[in-house]
């Protein structure tokens, strides 16, 4: 895979556009930009093939859906056998985030419950893995900020 250094100045406003509304039409982009909509096509083409527009997707509210519960989760694996303890982990079904880091623990991961017995059965889940060593569970009291659509 090809990487990019950096977007032109049109394709970074394209790309803030759709970060802003990603169901917006090209047409629509095309008149904010006051560029042709073939431009505006082309460019998302080709920021989609080259891999740096990678989807299109609903942002959620989890609360309204009743994920009241967040936690941070600290983990350590032994043996070399992270990426197998972070894949197997990367597939449950409350998993966010899961993140190799540096320092006390190996990986880190971020996960939505609706209740405390899904979050206690999801730790335990966990700890019952081959090569988990430890957990160390952090339980968010309150989300400040919690969005991925970093602006560039």
């Amino acid at each position: 895979m090809k990487r990019r250094k950096s977007l032109d100045e049109l394709d970074t406003k394209i790309v803030k556009i759709l970060l802003e509304n990603g169901r917006l039409s090209s047409r629509k982009i095309a008149e904010r930009l006051g560029i042709s909509v073939g431009t505006v096509i082309n460019r998302i083409q080709k920021l989609e093939s080259e891999g740096i527009i990678t989807g299109y997707t609903a942002l959620l509210d989890h609360e309204r859906l009743g994920y009241d519960l967040i936690a941070v989760i600290d983990i350590k694996v032994s043996q070399g056998k992270l990426m197998e303890v972070e894949n197997e982990i990367a597939k449950l079904p409350n998993t966010c985030l899961v993140y190799d880091v540096t320092g006390d623990y190996d990986a880190i991961v971020v996960a939505k419950f609706r209740n405390r017995k899904e979050l206690n059965n999801f730790v335990k889940t966990i700890l019952s893995l081959n090569y988990v060593e430890r957990t160390n569970t952090h339980v968010v009291l309150n989300s400040v900020k919690e969005d991925f659509r970093l602006l560039i």
